[in-house]
Order: C-alpha cells, then structure tokens, then sequence
C-alpha cells in the first residue's frame, strides 16, 4: 500500500478523518496477514513501514509505532498524510534448545 490520505475534509471533524485512515491502514494489514504463506510452518508476515507527510518526507517506522505517527504527523498541521506499508515474508527465528525447555 502506497498511499496519500487528504487529512481535511469538508463534511467531517479532522478527528473522524484520522480515525478512518486508522482503520483503513488497519484493514489492509487485516487482509495481507491473511494472505497464504509459502511455508506457514517457518514463515510469517513482516511489513515494512513509511510515513510522513509527504512522499519525499517519508522516515521508516515499526508496524507498533504506525498510527500513533499519524496524531504526530496532524499535531505539526500537516494537510496530507504518507502511508507506504509493504508486506514481506520472513522466515521464524529458530528456538534454541534452553528456549523449549
């Protein structure tokens, strides 16, 4: 997903519209999770992340620190919103042995 939201609109509160791109970005991390995997045994879904609040001014975040850049991103009167979120397989970390223990 690569994707500018407009952080203003007409017929809503600021608050809503922040809110929706909230739950946008949470649907489509939803959907990709559910994806199948090559080896579901050894793999899971990591996902790469930008925000910003454009384009070019884009830094890369954790998928836990995603929506709580949005509020930052509205709080320094930002008029759009920069969302890049790119799904990738990885492979699991292998478990020593004193781990399964």
């Amino acid at each position: 997903m690569k994707k500018t939201f407009p952080l203003t609109d007409p017929k809503k509160h600021e608050d809503r519209v922040l809110e929706a791109i909230k739950h946008e970005v949470r649907k489509y991390l939803k959907r990709e999770r559910g994806k199948k995997l090559s080896d579901k045994a050894t793999m899971y879904w990591d996902f790469d992340c930008r925000v910003g609040a454009s384009k070019e001014e884009a830094q890369e975040v954790s998928l836990a620190e995603l929506t709580s850049q949005f509020d930052v991103i509205k709080s320094s009167g930002a008029k759009t919103l920069y969302v890049e979120i790119l799904a990738k397989e990885v492979a699991k970390p292998l478990k020593s042995e004193e781990e399964e223990a």
